[in-house]
């Protein structure tokens, strides 16, 4: 079947969005990881930083490069990056595992200090995202008021590379919206998360079942452990 509606279906018949057709690393990241609820406050930050790298980039770049990150970002531990120095951002802009622009090292390092104010007034950073999760009737598109709202708060915040499209494919990584198609064969794996506390749990068995036959979904909705959707 043709990309033309969105959809790609690989060698064995299965169907995904067809922005993951370029390479297995892509397919694995849209099958396991995009659009899944995040709640870990790590996850939140790593993916709120790997964006604001992103800003000029495509994502496969930044997905290559992301073990690299993770590395030289201290496991994006916000306390341990709100730490670092003018010796840090030197450190950094020589490695070249990762993307080596000065802006957008010391704004993940100003975000991690913004963060940890964040959480004096919210208690952690899933608890302060959540609270911007779009209805399903306004996406998708690019950009929603949720993202704009979401946006224009962490800027009143001091944080930076955190646009309004920033945040919305944010928004679609960490599973405050669901936006793979329909036809997808992850969007019932994804809705089901989403209706489900044990939303971690459902990520890691999407692993194993994603080629056998899909789960149906629970109702109700669900909640992150710190209650902050």
């Amino acid at each position: 079947m043709s990309a033309r509606d969105g959809l790609f279906t690989d060698e064995t018949g299965l169907r995904r969005c067809a922005w993951c057709q370029s390479s297995p690393a892509y397919r694995d990241y849209h099958d396991h990881e995009w659009g899944f609820p995040v709640d870990d406050e790590t996850r939140l930050f790593e993916k709120l930083c790997l964006e604001g790298f992103q800003a000029g980039l495509s994502w496969i770049t930044i997905l290559n490069k992301r073990d690299a990150f993770r590395r030289a970002f201290a496991g994006f531990d916000a306390a341990r990056v709100a730490r670092f120095g003018a010796r840090d951002v030197e450190r950094l802009l020589g490695d070249a595992g990762i993307v080596r622009h000065r802006g957008k090292i010391e704004s993940a390092i100003n975000n991690a200090r913004r963060l940890l104010e964040l959480r004096g007034e919210f208690g952690s950073l899933s608890s302060y995202a959540w609270r911007f999760e779009p209805a399903p009737s306004a996406r998708p598109r690019r950009v929603t008021p949720e993202s704009t709202a979401m946006s224009k708060d962490l800027k009143r915040r001091g944080w930076t590379f955190v646009g309004p499209t920033t945040i919305y494919a944010f928004m679609q990584a960490m599973g405050l919206v669901n936006d793979h198609i329909a036809g997808c064969a992850s969007r019932a794996l994804v809705e089901q998360a989403r209706n489900t506390p044990n939303f971690t749990t459902l990520q890691q068995e999407s692993t194993r079942n994603h080629r056998r036959d899909r789960p149906t979904g629970r109702s109700g909705r669900s909640r992150t452990t710190e209650e902050g959707r």
